[in-house]
């Protein structure tokens, strides 16, 4: 059985061949003539056949080279330009990159932070998928996830791209006025409440609290369960109940009185969203601007 050639021996033949000369074909390998004589001596002894006619002032091919050269050639031209575009595609910011988060993060950091990274790079294509289960990104083909830091698998990177995440209680003045008063959680059980559904184990969120050390899980009622913050958020402020959601989302509409904050003494900070993705080397370039674009730097 013939041993497979290397590509080099094949690209040298091809030099040659095509310069009809030993001497240009070393100058432009980066190799000594000599050291390029014996090669292609190899390579010839190796098939079994002449492949070059030597003389003393040229080089030319055999018909068996001739034959050789004609299909050899163009495929290693072909892989040429091929390694020469994907080195290309590793310098210029180039490619999809897909990435599932919570709609909240998306509305309120990917998309604000990310759009101008697409104006200024148009070969850059970034793909959303909102979910709130703990993705196996590996497994989906994302290339990155965006999840609460105490969310994340410790074998992951993790890349922090916002502050803690403050959590709110509302609901809008027309609700409150005719309900009784909210002083502590577990007065919530009175009230109509808009539940989150987890899509992980399909049980409704509860809602979490804290206050000087003491914490407390309230499971809540109503009649309304969603599984997207802002239909949540919009259910409140159409007076279908309370709302558990961050406090950036409802911030507006506190500041305008169509909501009002509740409890905001038990009201958490989570840890804030972090872009996590598996390690790797030698990241595309697309997804290391997209890090950049998104990583959070605490100001002084």
């Amino acid at each position: 059985m013939m041993n497979k050639e290397k590509l080099n021996d094949l690209q040298a033949f091809v030099t040659v061949a095509r310069e009809r000369s030993f001497t240009k074909a070393a100058a432009a390998l980066g190799v000594s003539r000599s050291a390029l004589s014996h090669t292609l001596l190899g390579l010839e002894e190796r098939l079994g056949i002449r492949l070059l006619i030597r003389t003393t002032r040229s080089v030319s091919t055999t018909d068996a080279g001739n034959r050789l050269l004609s299909v050899v050639a163009p495929r290693l031209d072909e892989i040429e330009s091929e390694l020469t575009s994907v080195r290309s595609s590793l310098d210029k910011p180039a490619g999809k990159v897909r990435i599932t988060a919570h709609d909240h993060a998306i509305v309120t950091v990917l998309w604000p932070r990310l759009l101008p990274l697409l104006n200024e790079y148009p070969d850059i294509n970034i793909e959303f998928s909102v979910g709130y289960e703990l993705t196996d990104i590996a497994a989906q083909q994302f290339d990155a996830g965006v999840r609460m830091g105490d969310q994340v698998d410790k074998d992951m990177i993790a890349v922090r791209i916002t502050p803690d995440v403050h959590m709110a209680v509302v609901a809008s003045p027309n609700y409150l006025s005719s309900r009784p008063p909210i002083v502590l959680p577990a007065d919530l059980m009175n009230h109509n409440c808009i539940n989150l559904r987890l899509p992980t184990h399909g049980a409704l969120y509860a809602w979490e609290f804290e206050n000087g050390g003491q914490k407390m899980n309230v499971r809540v009622n109503g009649q309304t369960v969603f599984n997207n913050t802002f239909l949540m958020m919009q259910a409140a402020l159409d007076g279908a109940g309370i709302a558990y959601i961050p406090h950036d989302l409802a911030a507006k509409y506190i500041e305008s009185e169509k909501l009002v904050s509740l409890l905001s003494d038990w009201c958490p900070h989570f840890p804030g969203y972090y872009l996590y993705y598996p390690g790797r080397q030698h990241l595309p370039v697309a997804f290391e601007r997209v890090i950049d674009a998104l990583r959070w730097h605490k100001r002084s």
